[in-house]
């Protein structure tokens, strides 16, 4: 199910999720002619958009948003434009009252345009990678510097956090992926690859379990998905999934499902547990470029933007996943279930102690025991009348 379109006017040239308590999500979109940051309220039941925005904010005639992050509380929004620099959004409110405020990012005002923004899951840093190849890596929210390497790359393609925020995987436009320490901003290691392979897209497993790290491979006119382990970080395989260049990779929250966007217009959505399809959206955006890819924090929905599509949001025909309620619902079936084994065994339980249920209790205990005064007195009278 394709939920509606709620680009408006102006062309799309962003979207994503902003995560909110009880699923009350809000996705927002930057845009450009006029240029805008938009934000838009999420039902879940009709899986679509509100038809108007809850808050916008007007950017400067000229700029135009290039790409969003949003911090994993869902206060703060970072915003690269087309004109250098970032600019600092922050959410307040839910549902039909939302207010954004602006703050400046000093260490980000001059930058030039960032083509790769970034916040680490525990929300402790946040990353940018420029169109001229430069990397920073700040510590959130201070902004202190961690890295600030100029040049980590030719050009950014990709970038991305594992799940426990340790390490940072970069992608570059000359077909490199190099993994950085985020601690103290280290190298740690450049991917091996073949030299007619170009790495483009690059995501960690987010599952908890399993510690690899998922990148998009154009071998010749093939398109692959390899699978590093980050124990060694050493190519340990690689499947053809979506079978056409990939111009966008993402991961759910939970590390369940690895979703890629085509360069005109499909989606695909893999289980990572078997590494196998099982969502197709073809000619989603029907023969545009796939900009921005996310999962729902909450549904099994993806958001998706073209240029020439605006925002779509997706239902998924991927196996529903229990909700809360239905753990519980299923807990108290099964204890209502061991009561009624209890009574049942207690009813029947003739059978087997062989206990008489129309006698008083203490005869059921004298036909196993005996009758202790009789004993008594046998014990006894075994030995004779006694001379006290």
């Amino acid at each position: 199910m394709d939920g509606g379109d709620a680009s408006g006017r102006g062309t799309v040239t962003c979207a994503t999720w902003i995560r909110r308590p009880e699923s009350e999500h809000l996705v927002v979109l930057g845009k450009s002619s006029p240029s805008s940051l938009e934000i838009f309220s999420f039902d879940p039941n009709t899986t679509s958009l509100s038809p108007y925005p809850k808050a916008t904010y007007e950017f400067e005639e000229g700029v135009n948003p290039v790409t969003i992050a949003v911090h994993p509380s869902g206060d703060d929004v970072v915003c690269s434009t087309n004109t250098g620099g970032c600019k600092l959004f922050e959410v307040f409110g839910r549902e039909d009252y939302v207010k954004l405020t602006t703050k400046e990012l000093p260490p980000l005002q001059n930058v030039g345009p960032q083509k790769c923004l970034a916040f680490s899951v525990d929300g402790t840093r946040f990353a940018t990678g420029g169109v001229d190849g430069y990397l920073r890596i700040f510590e959130w929210p201070n902004m202190q510097v961690v890295l600030d390497e100029p040049r980590a790359h030719k050009s950014f393609q990709d970038m991305d956090f594992s799940l426990d925020s340790e390490f940072l995987a970069t992608t570059s436009t000359d077909g490199s992926a190099r993994i950085w320490n985020t601690n103290d901003g280290a190298p740690i290691t450049t991917l091996a690859r073949n030299s007619d392979e170009k790495i483009e897209l690059c995501r960690f497993s987010k599952d908890g379990t399993k510690p690899f790290l998922f990148c998009t491979v154009q071998r010749g006119n093939k398109s692959l998905t390899g699978v590093w382990d980050i124990s060694s970080w050493k190519k340990i395989g690689h499947k053809r999934l979506l079978k056409k260049p990939a111009s966008i990779m993402s991961m759910s929250r939970d590390g369940k499902y690895l979703a890629q966007g085509s360069k005109d217009g499909d989606v695909c959505v893999v289980e990572v547990k078997r590494m196998e399809v099982r969502h197709w959206s073809r000619r989603l955006h029907l023969g545009s470029n796939i900009a921005s890819l996310e999962f729902c924090p909450s549904e099994r929905v993806i958001i998706t933007s073209s240029t020439e599509w605006g925002a779509m949001v997706t239902k998924l025909s991927v196996p529903a996943d229990w909700k809360e309620w239905q753990i519980y619902v299923l807990l108290l079936g099964l204890f209502l279930a061991s009561l009624l084994i209890f009574y049942v065994f207690f009813e029947n339980s003739d059978s087997f102690w062989k206990f008489p249920k129309d006698q008083p209790l203490r005869s059921n205990i004298e036909t196993i025991l005996g009758d202790p005064q009789s004993d008594e007195q046998n014990m006894w009278g075994a030995f004779g009348p006694l001379d006290l």
